[in-house]
Order: structure tokens, then C-alpha cells, then sequence
């Protein structure tokens, strides 16, 4: 029984965390994007649990086939393995009892647990699981704790045990938010419908895994060399399928009923690997999709050379981290917004991008410049990601739109070591103003940087009667009379900039609040 016992997937891996970081969210407000994402989590579930069962049924006819073989040999672990599937149908099925009575209690007689109309419902689950005298949250706590105990028994890898142990486990938190509820009330009391039947499904999932758990360890109790085959294929086995880049790409290469006294030969890209395990390794310095293709070849018992053609698809995706900062979600009218976008897992190449309310400009490898049209509307950028043959919504993101804010105006000026200084009022030396020509204007708060044009200001200087004397310029240069009025200006003597106006990457000529005090030093 060519069985071979495999760790995790990064699949299972990736479903449990969005379960968790679902159920984090349902904690602060139960929206319809929340509720969106529980049938989602419920969909990738239930195809993970799927696979897991035809993987287990595969196991239970081999033996089926080795019980003809050697009946003798096999009988005990045959039973054992009888008795796994019994006591897994029984919770499983369970658990599938309980989810059809929460969806009909919410969408009545004619409802279907793969569509749940009223997904938001929060008493339906506290009623089946919770009801005084009917409530079957108890009974499935106590089959959760059975189930439990009795199949970490059956399992010999200590870390194993504790992982579906972890994963079955109907301990209650001990904190302030549980309010010394119990493990029922804690997972259904007020719980909606659509996350009390994934709550469920992950429940089914789990039994699935630790079933197959035990099975690979029960399957591993038979000798394989005393089981005959009648096919022999070539299996790729890498690490994982999706790849940071800089990361390595790790695969193992091998034949069903593999004989260890006789290593097949691999061939990748027609040159023979040299590992005596099978073990291939590749530095990913590019991202993008990539397949490995190759070859093995081996002696089979009549001394006759078996060869047999491999593939595997892999993906290289570039390091990336999402940030999400509540108050920082607003784009900018008439202005070229960059954005940066990314699906953990997804290379860039297989995201599609959409955006209502503008325009979206993709830039290359997941950059992209928005461009909102109405201000005081919003606009929206959806991302979709082409995976599994299929186009799947991965998300909205609902940006403001605002209009550009006023810039501030400055007198630019060297600092004397090639970079240059903005001043925006106060004291300022006569010779730093003598050497400047213009007036500059740009909105710099250290979150952006944009240029403005200045196209007009006026000066405002003093004679020794108090009168003002005002000066315009209908550029961004200071004329020849204000010059004129910089080169008379004695120590501590002061005078004003007022009336700027300029004009933004959005085409608006705007005139600024405000004046620059500037005071001679």
C-alpha cells in the first residue's frame, strides 16, 4: 500500500487562518462583507474537506484489496481502520444534522445549506444549540471530547496528536470576553447563521484530516514490500506550489512502491539530477509562473527500463505585506494617486484590477495610479485573482475622494552642502533673500509631496509713517521694484507675502489663507 504520509498543505494552512482572522472580525461588527467572507471560508472547506475524503476512501480500498491479498496480515489493521470510519461518519454526520436544522430554523422549510438566504440571522443557531431542554450544543460538545479522545489514541506521532488535539479542542478561553460562558455558548450564542455552519463545517474538516491522520498510520503498519502493483507513475511532491522570490523551490521526485535498494534516475530539462532521495532544489530570482518538467527513469523487475514523464506548476511571488490604516483611505482629485496592490500568494501578473468612481492606470508588477473623478464621492477598486482556472473576487477597497488641500508657499534656498531648504516664515537673511528669484508652493506634510505653480502674490512693506506699500507680481518671480524694496530693508525690518496664488496637478488656481511674515536677520 504505496501510502505515503504527507504534512499540512499550505491550503489547509491558508483556510485556518482566514477562519481565524473571520472570526476576529465577526467579534467588531457582523457586515455583509463579513458574512461574504464566511461562505467563502465555507466554500474552501468544503472542497478541502472533499478532497480529504476521497484521499481517505482511496486508503480504505487499498486495504479492501490487501485484506484478498493477505487477509492474515491485514485483517487487524483492516478492522482498526473499520472502526476509524465508523466513529468519523458518526460526528461527521452529526455535525452535517446540525447544520441543516440552524439553516431550516433561519430560511424554513425548503432551505439549503449551500445557500443560505438569511445569513445574518443570529438566533437560529442559539435556538438549535442552546434551546432549554432541546439544545443540542451540549451533546455535540460531549461527541467533539469522545471523538477526541479515542483518535489521538490511535495516532503514534507525538506532534500529530497534538495538532488534531489543538484542532478538536473545546476549551473555552479564559478571559473577560468569554463572561464564564461555557464551550456551547461561547461558539453559538448570538452567532449568525452563516458562521455557525462554518464553525460546523471546520468541525468536518477536522474529522476528515485526523481521519486520514490515523488511517496513513494504520496504513503504514502494513509492509509494502508484500503488496503487489500493477502501475507504476512518476509524483512531484514540492514544499509548496507558491514561492517568495529569493526563496527556494523544493520538490520531491519519486515512483509509487518506491524499491530502496534501487533508485530511479531523474532527469530535469534533460540533464540527471544528482540525489539519492530525490530531492530537487532551485534559487527563484524571478517571479512569475513557472513548470518543472522532467523525467524518470527505472529497472522494473523483469530488468526492462521504465520511464515516466513529469510536470509540476509552481509560482514565484515577490515579498509583500499589506498595511490598512483606517483614516488614510482617501484619494486625491486630478491628482496621480499611487497604489500598491498584492494577494498574498498571487502573482501580480494574475491579479485584475478594476476601479469605479476613475480611472485606474496599471503601472507593472502590482503598481497602479488612480485617478478619481468626483470629489466628495467615492470610488472603489475591486481586485480579482485568476486562480484554480477561475476568476475569484478577492476583495473591495472604498476609497474618499477629496480635493487636493492648499499648499503651503515657501522662499527656496541652499543650504549650502547642494541640498536645499523651504522657508515658510520667520526670520531670514537678507543675502538668502537677495539670492532668491521666486516663490515656491507645494503641499509637504510628510505624508505627500506635490508641487504647485505659483502664478501671482503681493509684498507688503512699511515706510516709517506705518503706511503700507504694496507690491504685486503677476508671477512666480519677484520683480525688479520688490528687489528694489529687499535690498532697502535694514536689520529686524519685517514685511509680508499675501494674495498667493497657484495652481495644483488637479488645473485649480487657488488663492492661499494667510500671509508670510518675513523679518529680516
Amino acid at each position: 500500500m504505496a501510502v505515503k504520509k504527507r504534512p499540512v498543505s499550505n491550503r489547509q494552512k491558508m483556510i485556518n487562518l482566514m477562519y481565524v482572522v473571520l472570526m476576529a472580525m465577526l467579534a467588531l461588527n457582523v457586515s455583509s462583507d463579513v458574512l461574504n467572507g464566511f461562505s467563502l471560508v465555507d466554500q474552501s472547506l468544503n472542497r478541502s474537506t472533499a478532497n480529504a475524503t476521497a484521499t481517505n476512501q482511496q486508503i480504505y480500498d487499498a486495504f479492501e484489496e490487501q485484506l484478498k491479498t493477505n487477509p492474515k496480515k491485514v485483517q487487524e489493521w483492516y478492522d482498526k481502520a473499520q472502526y476509524v470510519r465508523q466513529m468519523s461518519d458518526s460526528i461527521y454526520n452529526f455535525a452535517e444534522e446540525l447544520k441543516e436544522l440552524i439553516v431550516r430554523k433561519s430560511d424554513g422549510k425548503d432551505a439549503d445549506v449551500r445557500n443560505i438566504r438569511n445569513r445574518e440571522d443570529l438566533e437560529a443557531a442559539t435556538s438549535v444549540m442552546l434551546a432549554p431542554g432541546t439544545g443540542r450544543g451540549r451533546e455535540l460538545f460531549e461527541s467533539i471530547n469522545s471523538y477526541r479522545d479515542r483518535i489521538v489514541t490511535m495516532v503514534t506521532d507525538s506532534a500529530q496528536r497534538r495538532i488534531i488535539a489543538s484542532n478538536l479542542s473545546t476549551e473555552v478561553p479564559q478571559n473577560v470576553r468569554t463572561l464564564g460562558k461555557n464551550w456551547q455558548e461561547y461558539m453559538f450564542e448570538s452567532m449568525p447563521t452563516a458562521a455557525a455552519v462554518t464553525l460546523l463545517t471546520k468541525l468536518q474538516s477536522d474529522v476528515r484530516d485526523a481521519e486520514g491522520e490515523v488511517l496513513h498510520t494504520l496504513s503504514s503498519n502494513i509492509d509494502v514490500k508484500d503488496i503487489r502493483v500493477n502501475e507504476l507513475n512518476a509524483y512531484v511532491i514540492p514544499s509548496s506550489q507558491t514561492v517568495v522570490q529569493g526563496g527556494k523551490f523544493t520538490a520531491q521526485i519519486l515512483m509509487a512502491a518506491v524499491d530502496t535498494t534501487n533508485r530511479p534516475t531523474i532527469y530535469i530539462g534533460g540533464r540527471e539530477i544528482q540525489s539519492d532521495r530525490g530531492i530537487y532544489e532551485t534559487v527563484c530570482s524571478k517571479t512569475g509562473d513557472f513548470t518543472l518538467v522532467g523525467y524518470i527513469e527505472m529497472m522494473n523487475a523483469q530488468g526492462e527500463l521504465v520511464r515516466r514523464d513529469f510536470e509540476q506548476k509552481y509560482t514565484v511571488v515577490a515579498p509583500s505585506a499589506t498595511v490598512s490604516a483606517d483614516l488614510m483611505n482617501v484619494l486625491y482629485a486630478g491628482y496621480d494617486n499611487p497604489m500598491s496592490v498584492s494577494v498574498p500568494g498571487i502573482a501580480a501578473n494574475q491579479l485584475q484590477v478594476t476601479m469605479s468612481g476613475g480611472n485606474l492606470t496599471a503601472k507593472g508588477e502590482g503598481k497602479f495610479i488612480a485617478h478619481p473623478t468626483q470629489v466628495g464621492g467615492e470610488a472603489v477598486i475591486t481586485v480579482a485573482a485568476k486562480t484554480e482556472g477561475r476568476v475569484q473576487e478577492m476583495g473591495k477597497f472604498t476609497f474618499r475622494v477629496r480635493k487636493l488641500p492648499d499648499p503651503t508657499a515657501f522662499i527656496a534656498y541652499s543650504d549650502g552642502q547642494g541640498g536645499e531648504n523651504r522657508f515658510k516664515g520667520g526670520k531670514l537673511a537678507k543675502q538668502v533673500l537677495m539670492n532668491t528669484d521666486a516663490l515656491g508652493a507645494a503641499v509637504d506634510d510628510g505624508l505627500l509631496n506635490i508641487p504647485f505653480r505659483v502664478t501671482g502674490f503681493e509684498t507688503v512693506f512699511y515706510d516709517n509713517m506705518g503706511n503700507a506699500i504694496p507690491e504685486v507680481s503677476n508671477s512666480a518671480e519677484f520683480t525688479q521694484r520688490q528687489k528694489n524694496m529687499f535690498r532697502s530693508l535694514g536689520r529686524g525690518k519685517r514685511f509680508f507675502i499675501t494674495q498667493i496664488r497657484a495652481i495644483g496637478p488637479d488645473g485649480v488656481e487657488r488663492t492661499l489663507d494667510g500671509a508670510m511674515d518675513v523679518t529680516i536677520n
